[in-house]
């Protein structure tokens, strides 16, 4: 019993649909302006019809509720079923028209956008009309069962298209987050890299420019390079977010770029690349790169006394192997950052490992390994 109590609390609490419904579209005016047509078309016609003029009456002017079927479900629920069971047991006859079966919206609107308060109490006004109309007479059970179950069958469309919508809320909702990691993991791995040399370029260049002008002029072009890099990857990433098909187009990075990694005079940076390159797959060569370029991010910015990053591509017939290492000495300890956790994640998204740690020798190593063709070969 306290089971069946916990589940109808559980039940009553349910949250109205989300996304909310709209409040009027075009096949609201369709319905109020078919159904009353079609039910003085039926009245005049039938000739079986009893309280025929009040049928038509009452038929016509509860149309009007599936105007706000939506926002007032169960409100609207009950003025319809209330008016024709009211009708009903006023005259000894239901209205009979076949053309009433409008009411079924009002059943599906409840379980589609209702709250669960909304569920509870029209269910039990559903059930009680149902066994209401066993009353009057004649009754006959093959009426009985077909009425329940037409109203079970458009009860339960309700709650399926509900949880469809849920459903599908629910998965644009996680590709978004998806995206903004992605979209996160971007701007870490390629803004801050750019920003860090130029942060390192330019105390370089303060700490030369009253001994050694021409080491101050090479700062500064490095500056200046980076910061035309920087501002293109910005524009690449602004396009991706304003969907334009020019970003779409762009070549991603791709293990070929590790070169340009090497361009900054400090520190010096050796890579040696091994196997077939060309053949890997986009996604995977442009996680290598990123992945290569938060590790040189990552060692200017906290290794001290740093001098070296010697990098490492290997590819083989099943999988591309990276090993970034550095001889710098532990930076002092602060707070976590992303850069790691950005790389984990983006080697885990293909189906690879990554990780990050001291060296034996003192120095720092990040090593990743990823299947050939992404998550599909793992």
């Amino acid at each position: 019993m306290s089971t069946m109590i916990g589940r109808l609390r559980s039940l009553w609490s349910i949250a109205p649909a989300s996304p909310a419904p709209p409040k009027r579209v075009w096949r609201d005016w369709l319905l109020v302006t078919v159904f009353p047509v079609l039910i003085v078309v039926e009245g005049l016609l039938r000739t079986d019809l009893t309280n025929r003029v009040p049928s038509i009456v009452v038929a016509i002017a509860v149309v009007a509720t599936l105007l706000w079927r939506r926002t007032h479900p169960l409100l609207m629920f009950a003025i319809g079923f209330g008016v024709t069971e009211g009708f009903a047991l006023v005259t000894g006859h239901d209205l009979q028209l076949y053309s009433s079966a409008y009411l079924l919206v009002l059943v599906y609107a409840v379980f589609r956008w209702g709250s669960g308060r909304a569920l509870v109490i029209g269910g039990a006004l559903m059930l009680a009309s149902t066994f209401v109309s066993t009353v009057r007479v004649p009754f006959e059970v093959a009426d009985l069962i077909g009425g329940l179950l037409f109203l079970l069958v458009t009860a339960t469309l309700g709650l399926l298209m509900r949880f469809r919508a849920s459903a599908r809320m629910r998965d644009r909702d996680r590709a978004k987050s998806e995206e903004r990691e992605e979209l996160a993991r971007d701007l870490h791995d390629t803004v801050a890299h750019h920003v860090s040399a130029i942060a390192i370029q330019a105390q370089a260049g303060l700490a030369t420019v009253g001994t050694n002008p021409d080491a101050a002029t090479a700062a500064l072009r490095v500056i200046e390079a980076e910061a035309s890099r920087t501002l293109t990857e910005m524009r690449a990433m602004v396009r991706v977010l304003r969907r334009d098909k020019a970003a779409e187009l762009a070549p991603a990075a791709h293990i070929a770029d590790l070169h340009q990694l090497a361009r900054a005079a400090d520190p010096v940076i050796d890579v040696q690349v091994t196997g077939d390159v060309d053949s890997l797959a986009a996604p995977i060569a442009s996680a290598v790169f990123r992945i290569a370029q938060e590790s040189v991010t990552n060692a200017r910015r906290h290794a001290r006394t740093l001098s070296r990053i010697d990098m490492r591509v290997d590819v083989d017939d099943s999988r591309v192997r990276l090993s970034v290492h550095d001889d710098g000495a532990a930076g002092p300890t602060g707070e976590p950052g992303y850069g790691i956790t950005g790389m984990t994640e983006r080697a885990a998204l293909l189906g690879g490992t990554c990780t990050a740690g001291r060296s034996a020798d003192g120095g720092w190593t990040v090593t990743a390994e990823l299947p050939r063709t992404g998550v599909a070969a793992a």
